[in-house]
């Protein structure tokens, strides 16, 4: 098994390389520069952000900036804010609890509900309540998260006034930020449970269990799930990277505190070195996130060994 994790830590090198690269030079492409937000408000001389311009090395040219930045990041340094003149890494690490505690939260309901009307839908196969639950997900798989949290804002925050509208502090801050974000994971592992889980209860071991007269809750719970959640653990593991993603859009949607809205700043900023920094650390979660995934599967299914 080491030498398998050794082999995907070393695959992660080329893909979060091959991420630097694209965010840093897709920065570049925005109109306007760090220099013109940093001074919007003041009445800078052209001499002034010519020197500024040139002390945060902006002046040199992009080949000698890029190779530059990737130096530093091998060496663990992701540099200072432009705007802030702070440690993007001191950034990122401040408000990365309130990030990871939205993406458990989106990730944790979309398993549980994902998994709980899967489950309910294959056992009732071509029931009411099996129709419904297929058209509500593919109704919400369609939808875009920042949608979905508007109208939740609208109806919950402002009609109902069950939940805060916007900001960070206790669960209530929580609820709606992760349904908003677990909706679609519920969606789309709810069809994925259910179409394992049919397959699944085909086979021949499933059927000896039946005929041995186990209750149905022993035959689906104790034979056919366990078997049905391994092509599920691989779409937990993407899911937790998307809510990871989403959670830029919901974020500043809700208003909440977190990497999304550190991120969406810093582009309004143009920030370089933080958008760099926090697209980067999200991708690294990412790829860490689908290594402790692929582990799982020797844990679900002894027969699978590593080589």
């Amino acid at each position: 098994m080491m030498t398998y994790v050794l082999r995907r830590v070393l695959a992660t090198v080329p893909v979060l390389f091959g991420l630097m690269t694209l965010v840093f030079f897709l920065m570049r492409l925005l109109p306007g520069d760090p220099i013109g937000a940093m001074l919007t408000e003041w009445a800078a001389s052209a001499r002034d952000q010519e020197r500024l311009r040139e002390s945060l090395g902006l002046n040199d040219p992009l080949i000698v900036q890029y190779v530059r930045y990737v130096g530093n990041v091998l060496r663990g340094d992701l540099g200072r804010s432009f705007s802030s003149n702070r440690l993007v890494t001191e950034q990122i690490l401040e408000q990365l609890p309130a990030t990871l505690e939205l993406a458990l939260a989106s990730t944790l309901l979309g398993v549980v509900g994902g998994v709980v009307i899967g489950v309910l839908a294959a056992v009732w196969r071509d029931s009411p309540f099996d129709r419904l639950s297929m058209l509500g997900s593919l109704f919400f798989i369609s939808m875009p998260s920042f949608w979905v949290g508007i109208v939740m804002i609208y109806l919950f925050a402002l009609q109902w006034k069950l939940f805060p509208t916007a900001g960070s502090g206790g669960w209530q801050y929580l609820v709606l930020p992760a349904v908003a974000l677990g909706l679609r994971p519920i969606a789309s592992l709810s069809r994925l449970v259910r179409a394992s889980l049919l397959e699944v209860l085909q086979q021949d071991y499933v059927v000896t269990a039946r005929a041995k007269g186990l209750l149905p809750a022993q035959v689906v719970l104790g034979h056919a799930l366990r078997n049905a959640l391994i092509p599920v653990v691989t779409v937990i593991g993407i899911q937790f990277g998307n809510a990871l993603g989403g959670a830029v859009i919901v974020e500043t949607v809700f208003g909440r505190q977190g990497i999304g809205q550190l991120a969406v700043s810093a582009i309004l900023r143009r920030d370089y070195l933080l958008v760099q920094g926090t697209v980067l650390f999200v991708g690294l979660v990412f790829v860490v996130a689908n290594l402790i995934v692929d582990l799982l599967y020797a844990v679900i299914d002894p027969r699978i060994r590593y080589a």
